[in-house]
């Protein structure tokens, strides 16, 4: 789904008229495996999305967070198995340490794989930003989240959800935060700039 970003001036998130985290209401399927950086994270279930940053690491929201989390990449029906999937489990999952679930400030955490994915056709990284969006770009918002603005409809194949990608001309400019309601006048979806944070993630990164 396609959606014109507008900037806000706040440290932590840009908005865009999307809602409630785990909604894409509106939305398209995607192309199969178009969206190559996209995973879902699995705890016996698909509960948030994700994108690779690198063949070790994935970008999510900290409210996503599990001590353990299995990623799963190269999907597009997460109900079957279609053979372009890897799964594989988490050896590190690390939550912004200036998080706060009351406000959902800083919401961002990264995931280490307990091994290298292999990228190939199906499995791609996406770049982190080189700067910030500007006003009035086109972004592309990702995921499996609910389809309906009340009520539920949580799809099978790829369409945007809670952790999931803001890429923004081949960079990954925002992760699925929180809202309410949805697609709403007013009342705007909020996602983490990582923009802001591409120091936080290198350095955790480094360290880990």
């Amino acid at each position: 789904m396609k959606w014109i970003i507008v900037l806000s001036l706040f440290a932590v998130a840009f908005t865009a008229p999307i809602d409630e985290g785990d909604k894409i209401v509106g939305g398209y399927e995607c192309r199969k495996n178009s969206v190559r950086y996209q995973v879902s994270l699995n705890a016996g279930y698909h509960f948030c999305g994700g994108s690779l940053i690198s063949s070790l690491w994935v970008v999510s929201a900290a409210h996503c967070y599990k001590s353990r989390v299995e990623v799963r990449l190269g999907e597009h029906n997460i109900d079957v198995n279609e053979g372009t999937e890897q799964f594989i489990s988490s050896a590190a999952v690390i939550r912004h340490s200036s998080y706060n679930s009351n406000t959902l400030n800083n919401d961002i955490m990264l995931i280490k794989l307990s091994r290298a994915a292999t990228l190939n056709s199906y499995v791609a990284t996406v770049a982190l930003p080189s700067s910030c969006a500007s006003a009035g770009t086109v972004c592309l918002i990702s995921g499996w989240g609910n389809t309906l603005s009340s009520g539920t409809n949580y799809p099978s194949t790829l369409r945007g959800d809670s952790g999931g990608p803001v890429v923004c001309n081949g960079q990954l400019q925002g992760v699925v935060s929180w809202g309410y309601g949805c697609a709403l006048k007013n009342k705007p979806g909020v996602y983490a700039k990582v923009c802001n944070y591409t120091t936080w993630i290198r350095d955790t990164m480094s360290r880990n």
